[in-house]
């Protein structure tokens, strides 16, 4: 899969079966229409391609929303890479863009610059200066420029809408669970190691804490986890907190391996948390001994997880 960073790049590419949006969380919707993508793309000839936007749009229109992404941009590709697509187009989201009209949207984008033949999206899909085009207006400018334009209904799994925004709530309020089902996979986040103030090596079990990461986290709490480093896989219990125990708060997400081993660390070593489970809520203790027969409680459940886990697989 080819990554492009600028109209330029797409000189060669021919034409394609495109999909414009943030992707964010590459979820069971998303993944339903780049499937389409791809198909109709090997079907008529034609290439496949994302077109997507760095930062994320709501970041410049409304820079005071703090949003959260469900996966950064590295992720978002990552994942986009293993879907078929021919290439995936990252746009600047830049003030000329976003003050776009959407007719020279339509055309700079679409028909110059990426040769649609066929435009997917979903129904509430808006492009152009402050939001002015919808489907319709979509549709009346393919039937002018020469592309289809394919729209995909609202899409909903055991009642709930499949949406980057919905499972953004969904782990904010710590159901890891629910959210899977909607992205179609665990949620998880990667980041590198932070050495911490050893209070996992010290008085509990060996952890691994993770570095900074500004982008979702789940809500406070315990949960169980796998966690990869490099490429080795642990299973795991994760608290995300400030671990009150201790003193003055200090956030951290801190992971505990249960089949640990000894294992070598960079600061540039890839550390991936995939959370399964939520356990309970973050608790301040009396005293280390306490903390440290809770967390002989939440690895035994963890474990028991992980024992049926295998059965059913």
């Amino acid at each position: 899969m080819r990554i492009l960073h600028q109209l330029s790049e797409l000189d060669g590419l021919g034409p394609t079966i495109v999909s414009i949006g943030n992707f964010d969380g590459v979820h069971d919707g998303h993944s339903q229409v780049v499937k389409q993508l791809v198909t109709r793309g090997k079907d008529r000839g034609f290439k496949s391609v994302v077109l997507t936007f760095d930062p994320h749009p709501v970041r410049v229109l409304r820079p005071d929303s703090e949003l959260k992404l469900l996966t950064p941009t590295a992720e978002k590709i990552r994942f986009l890479g293993k879907s078929g697509l021919d290439a995936v187009l990252i746009l600047p989201f830049t003030q000329e863009l976003c003050h776009m009209p959407p007719r020279e949207f339509a055309q700079r984008i679409l028909k110059n610059g990426l040769q649609a033949r066929e435009v997917h999206e979903g129904y509430n899909f808006r492009f152009g200066h402050k939001a002015a085009g919808d489907v319709n207006v979509l549709m009346q400018l393919g039937r002018e420029m020469g592309f289809e334009v394919v729209i995909y209904p609202e899409m909903r799994l055991r009642g709930e809408p499949v949406s980057s925004s919905h499972i953004r709530k969904l782990i904010s309020d710590g159901n890891v669970q629910r959210a899977r089902h909607l992205l179609g996979k665990p949620f998880s986040i990667v980041s590198t190691p932070h050495a911490g103030r050893g209070y996992g090596s010290k008085y509990t079990v060996p952890t691994i804490n993770l570095n900074r990461y500004d982008e979702l986290i789940p809500k406070h709490g315990v949960y169980i986890t796998q966690t990869r480093v490099a490429s080795e896989c642990f299973d795991s219990v994760t608290n995300v907190g400030n671990r009150p125990t201790f003193g003055v708060d200090s956030f951290a997400i801190e992971s505990h391996l249960l089949n640990f081993h000894p294992i070598e660390l960079t600061a540039e070593t890839r550390v991936e948390v995939t959370f399964l489970k939520r356990l309970r809520d973050e608790i301040k203790f009396p005293s280390v001994e306490a903390l440290r027969a809770q967390i002989g409680k939440d690895v035994a459940k963890a474990q028991r997880f992980f024992r049926l886990l295998k059965r059913k697989t």
